[in-house]
């Protein structure tokens, strides 16, 4: 690992640990009971962080293209968690239009997770592999849009308060940025192996292993 391999490493881990401080002191709660700005802000902040700092340093994106994307698209099995929405919907904790796309989108990416990264994280299945990642970047992408609307769409209806609040208040300020960085991650390595590809075929060579983000 790098030295950019080794400072990701440890800010991930103060990122994680200030979402943590931030929710335990309500920093996430509002007056509404809804997913409000300063939520936004802490799921915003880092992603626009790593952009910028993908963008500036090669020694960042030689780090990041030297991840395994069959590991990384495992990770994601994670999502599966998200039954834990449907099963609060269930009790009438949380609103059925956040939970339950929500739930069972994150479902679905979670179940699929393993079976993609065995299955089309190499070059020959990039298409599929990247429509995955494209299709879990939606799923995040709704239940973002749909937790922040969904008291002005069901106001009669149940809070959104659990998601302001510890341990669910660390899915939207560092699990959803997480995974979505870890979508583009997979979908940016994929776009290399094409370009790799390209280039090996002209001089007649096989693909490299550094193509295949040390796969």
């Amino acid at each position: 690992m790098n030295r950019s391999g080794k400072l990701a490493l440890g800010l991930l881990m103060v990122w994680f640990f200030l979402a943590l401080v931030a929710a335990a002191r309500g920093a996430f709660v509002n007056p509404l009971h809804g997913v409000g700005v300063t939520v936004g802000i802490a799921a915003l902040i880092p992603i626009l962080l790593f952009f910028a700092w993908f963008g500036l340093s090669p020694s960042f994106r030689k780090f990041v293209f030297s991840l395994n994307p069959g590991t990384l698209t495992a990770l994601q099995t994670w999502r599966i968690i998200g039954l834990v929405f449907v099963v609060l919907e269930a009790h009438r904790a949380l609103p059925a239009v956040f939970a339950l796309p929500a739930g069972y989108g994150d479902i679905a990416i979670g179940a699929t997770a393993s079976f993609v990264a065995w299955k089309f994280a190499n070059p020959e299945r990039r298409g599929v592999f990247i429509l995955w990642q494209l299709l879990g970047i939606l799923d995040l992408v709704t239940a973002v849009s749909l937790g922040t609307t969904a008291r002005l769409i069901s106001p009669s209806g149940p809070t959104m308060l659990l998601v302001t609040q510890l341990p669910l208040s660390l899915i939207p300020t560092f699990f959803v940025p997480l995974f979505t960085m870890i979508h583009v991650i997979c979908i940016a390595q994929a776009k290399a192996w094409k370009a790799e590809n390209s280039r090996t075929q002209r001089r007649g060579l096989p693909i490299s292993g550094a193509a295949l983000g040390a796969f």
